[in-house]
């Protein structure tokens, strides 16, 4: 968390800064999953705390106007860390992620920069970040859909290819902002999920990287692909919600 202001012309967009690897260790591409096991277990133990904090957040900023520092601290803790465990498990880098504090030199940095917030966007703040959250929501189902076959590639190359590294991480960035959105860190809401520009207008920017998140082409289209596997996937298990019919109670008669 940096202690500078906020940007005179709003408030400030939380960043997240994500420098992949030229190479990945293959064996740690196969074993992800396992390796970030106790990741998990913190994170689950970390989102109730998480979710406590937040509830007295959200009275405390309702009177002061903006997060107490305890509370600020420990909510942008979380939601870095988050974010850190999320990358990793994307496979956008091969470092094994710290535990809770971030590491100055770790490839994964989230800057939040909590300030003033508006009462009136912090009275409704759960109705006002629900647009965001289905974005998130559906760019995170279709990445999911896609998730084995990613894995898959980078295993085999040893290596995020750009147009992968791009799609996933705008869909990694987008959460981020919606979180620390709806976790009071900031009053900028969510935006741009399709990067910061287009690798096309920038020729002189030949490695990826997050900030700025400059989109190639194939990074932009395979973003979309997320987004169009994702309305499917949630369409498609609506329809199977409200086709599914508990079974019925069937009751026993006997006859007399």
């Amino acid at each position: 968390m940096s202690d500078q202001p906020a940007e005179a012309n709003g408030p400030f967009l939380p960043e997240l800064e994500v420098v992949p690897p030229e190479r990945q260790r293959r064996w740690t591409v196969l074993l992800r999953l396992l390796l970030l096991i106790p990741h998990f277990i913190v994170l689950w133990l970390l989102s109730i705390a998480a979710a406590v904090v937040v509830i007295v957040g959200w009275f405390a900023a309702l009177f002061l106007g903006r997060l107490p520092d305890w509370i600020a601290g420990f909510l942008s803790q979380f939601v870095g860390y988050q974010a850190r465990v999320v990358a990793s498990n994307m496979l956008l880098v091969d470092k094994y992620p710290p535990f809770l504090v971030p590491e100055p030199d770790y490839p994964v940095q989230a800057d939040i920069r909590p300030g003033e917030l508006n009462r009136w966007t912090v009275l409704f703040r759960i109705i006002l970040v629900i647009p965001a959250a289905i974005v998130s929501a559906i760019v995170t189902q279709g990445f999911g859909a896609l998730a084995f076959f990613i894995w898959l590639i980078v295993l085999v190359l040893g290596r995020n290819p750009r147009p992968v590294f791009d799609a996933s991480a705008a869909v990694l960035r987008y959460s981020y902002r919606t979180n620390a959105y709806f976790y009071l860190l900031t009053g900028a809401y969510p935006k741009k999920l399709f990067g910061d520009a287009r690798a096309e207008e920038n020729p002189p920017r030949q490695s990826p990287g997050t900030r700025p998140l400059v989109m190639s082409q194939g990074g932009r289209v395979l973003l979309v692909v997320f987004i169009v596997l994702g309305v499917i996937g949630s369409v498609t298990n609506g329809v199977v919600q409200s086709q599914y019919q508990p079974p019925e109670h069937q009751g026993y008669y006997y006859d007399r």
